[in-house]
């Protein structure tokens, strides 16, 4: 199975960003993407955070084993999940994504535990969130991340972890949800 382990904003973060997104100049939108083919948003429901991509061939019990030892120590500690805000944006190839902010020291800590937890590495771990792709050209890196400059989303904090199945088709991946795993005492099983 296709798997990753995803953190979802809130709804009311979602609602945020959609609410942006739907703002935007056509003008400048046309401007921003103009030589890149096949530029096209992601559905606001499939707007996730990847903690880690557990690859192509992931065997599903094996990853929420895992994941469900691993958070049972965070859980021990009983931490608060970290608090989070979607704000600033960049490109990745092919990408262009809305990063994710950490409220401060701690819960950015908060936060790179989560990615220990899903089984990523901290290090170099860019928070994200992908809101549009394509599939060739070479974006202006000031024009197209600038449809988000200044974008900062609501506070929001997740009480869960998902493991995730991809199952690519025609018109982008579907995503379905076949693990949750709390992280706080209160939010777990």
């Amino acid at each position: 199975m296709r798997l990753f382990t995803a953190l979802w904003p809130s709804a009311e973060a979602v609602r945020h960003l959609a609410a942006a997104v739907d703002r935007l100049d056509p003008e400048r939108l046309a401007r921003a993407t103009e030589g890149l083919r096949k530029f096209r948003f992601v559905e606001p429901e499939r707007w996730h955070l990847t903690l880690c991509f557990h690859g192509d061939d992931a065997d599903q019990e094996q990853v929420t084993e895992r994941l469900e030892h691993r958070v049972a120590r965070l859980r021990n500690a009983d931490p608060a999940p970290p608090r989070l805000r979607l704000a600033g944006s960049g490109v990745f190839r092919g990408v262009l994504w809305v990063g994710v902010e950490p409220a401060d020291e701690d819960d950015e800590r908060g936060l790179c535990d989560l990615v220990h937890a899903a089984g990523g590495n901290p290090r170099g771990y860019r928070a994200h969130l992908t809101v549009g792709r394509w599939v060739a050209g070479r974006p202006d890196r000031e024009l197209l991340p600038g449809l988000f400059a200044g974008y900062a989303g609501p506070w929001w904090q997740s009480r869960e972890l998902a493991v995730v199945c991809s199952d690519l088709r025609e018109g982008g991946p579907t995503y379905r949800t076949v693990h949750r795993v709390g992280v706080t005492r209160e939010s777990s099983g």
